[in-house]
């Protein structure tokens, strides 16, 4: 390939960058305060909450994202064909478009957020788990609301200690963005993909694969400042 149609083909995955980057921003966006939410039912007391909360991790967590992927795009199709679908839901899915872009997007926004809320789930219990129980006692020996524990005392250690295992996911979930192509959603692994038989080269994967190491590159770096930034907690 020459130099022209390298520069071509590095301005074109640019182009892509944007989609690639609203995957990933949206899911963190939504993944980790419901995580936080899953992470609490799973720890509630009322056991049928616990139970049908360890079935969604459960399913999450030993089910591949891009199954996930699959069935979240192709739900609303198969359920506008069920015979026992009810009557407004059904009339509520005929209204959808299936064709468009935003139906693409916000499917495969539901499959990454609540694949990821599960996982973060598991880390953020692990955190509060992990907590020593005489650190409640003492907090309401000194007059601290329950809610003022958590939010005061528990959550800033809870922080520090998810830190380094929510690192590792979230730059997973930047390189599982690429899971997007296969539905397809236009991003930065499709258009790669898409342009290998037109420039006979594989060149274009690799291109896409160094977009992707910069990615995770960054994103360590930050959570490595992130983590000697709360070293105090020590």
């Amino acid at each position: 390939m020459t130099k022209e149609q390298i520069g071509n083909l590095f301005g074109l995955m640019l182009e892509y960058l944007p989609p690639t980057l609203k995957i990933f921003g949206f899911t963190l966006l939504w993944s980790i305060p419901l995580g936080m939410i899953v992470a609490l039912l799973k720890m509630c007391r009322f056991k049928p909450v616990s139970w049908l909360t360890n079935i969604y991790i459960l399913i999450m967590r030993g089910t591949p994202l891009l199954l996930q992927l699959i069935v979240a795009q192709y739900s609303v199709p198969y359920l506008r064909k069920w015979s026992g679908c009810p009557s407004f839901l059904k009339n509520l899915l005929d209204g959808i478009d299936i064709r468009s872009s935003g139906y693409i997007f916000n499917m495969l926004l539901i499959a990454f957020v609540l694949n990821y809320a599960a996982y973060f789930a598991e880390i953020f219990r692990g955190g509060i788990e992990a907590i020593p129980k005489g650190q409640y006692e003492a907090a309401g020996a000194l007059g601290f609301s329950r809610l003022q524990t958590f939010f005061r005392i528990i959550l800033p250690q809870v922080v520090k200690r998810v830190v380094p295992a929510s690192s590792n996911e979230i730059i997973t979930l930047i390189k599982d963005t690429s899971l997007a192509s296969a539905i397809p959603y236009m991003e930065i692994m499709y258009i790669a993909k898409k342009q290998v038989p037109t420039y006979a080269s594989l060149l274009p994967l690799f291109m896409a694969g160094l977009f992707y190491f910069v990615f995770a590159m960054v994103l360590t770096l930050v959570f490595g400042y992130i983590e000697k930034k709360l070293n105090y907690y020590k």
